[in-house]
């Protein structure tokens, strides 16, 4: 095999005749569900969680995949042994999976509209992108909250994890232009700190972990993962809207994201954070601890 393999609507194609068609709801609507696990080891992890969160979206957006969780599971293990001999054994896989209303017949002269067709349903891998995230380990990231705010939660639940990212394009736009390389921070529509376009975000004060609210930002693994290690870590963890000052008050600030799982903040707006930071460190010592390899193993 020359090239990865994808799954794609009951087939396993090679990567270059995977096709969506024109008039795909995904395309047509942007009505496009997402997930996306990593593995260590060549082995999905946490692929419960994962497969948990793109079914309650896909429920959410009334996309019904037609095949269930245990289907879905030997599919996922199979596609990335079909495609683990491509990769060095010290490269890992990113696994993504989405789902779409399938196509829209009248938007290529056809009968049905949309919601009438089977549901477009597929999987692909690709390397885990260790040179995208290096800097970002090694030097923190650097967030900018923009004007553009997160969709209101009356309008998408920010429980979907979806690719309807248009805001997200205008808010990178926006901050890109005032400080290249750096990551958007949105708040919400009362002001309030939600997450960035691919992580969620947490504060430390005083020893204690704080991150916005459940419900109003979407239920990361990585972040359940965080609130688990707290735990056992004893380090209280809390749940609470947080206001700008609020994070701009803060001791530590982190994003935590499937790819690297946690990662600290070195600035917000003009605030400079201690980085790395004490709490920071013992949740990625801890993190590495539990499985038995260095989580940020590769992006050095």
């Amino acid at each position: 095999m020359s090239e990865p393999h994808v799954y794609l609507n009951g087939r396993f194609l090679p990567q270059s005749q995977a096709h969506l068609a024109l008039h795909d709801a995904g395309f047509v609507f942007g009505a496009t569900v997402t997930d996306l696990c990593r593995t260590f080891g060549q082995r999905l992890y946490r692929w419960d969680d994962h497969l948990r969160r793109i079914r309650v979206s896909c429920e959410m957006a009334h996309i019904d995949p037609r095949l269930d969780d245990s289907e879905v599971t030997r599919l996922a293990h199979e596609l990335i042994g079909r495609n683990a001999p491509l990769l060095p054994q010290t490269q890992e896989h990113c696994l993504v999976l989405f789902a779409t209303p399938g196509p829209v017949g009248y938007y290529l002269g056809e009968p049905g509209g949309a919601g009438d067709a089977v549901p477009t349903f597929g999987m692909h891998t690709f390397p885990l992108p260790y040179d995208r995230y290096r800097r970002l380990i090694e030097h923190g990231a650097d967030l900018v909250i923009p004007q553009t705010r997160h969709v209101p939660a009356a309008c998408v639940d920010p429980r979907i994890k979806h690719r309807s990212r248009m805001h997200w394009w205008l808010a990178d736009r926006e901050v890109q232009a005032v400080r290249p390389g750096a990551q958007a921070l949105l708040l919400n529509e009362r002001g309030h700190v939600t997450e960035t376009a691919a992580a969620n975000f947490l504060i430390v004060k005083q020893g204690v972990v704080i991150s916005p609210p459940s419900g109003t930002i979407l239920s990361g693994v990585s972040l359940q993962v965080v609130r688990e290690l707290c735990g056992g870590l004893e380090i209280a963890f809390q749940e609470r809207p947080l206001t700008v000052d609020e994070c701009l008050a803060a001791d530590e600030a982190m994003l935590t994201s499937t790819p690297y799982c946690v990662a600290g903040v070195r600035s917000l707006n003009e605030k400079m954070f201690a980085h790395p930071g004490a709490i920071f460190r013992q949740l990625r010592d801890a993190w590495s601890d539990a499985i038995g390899t260095d989580i940020h193993a590769g992006f050095h």
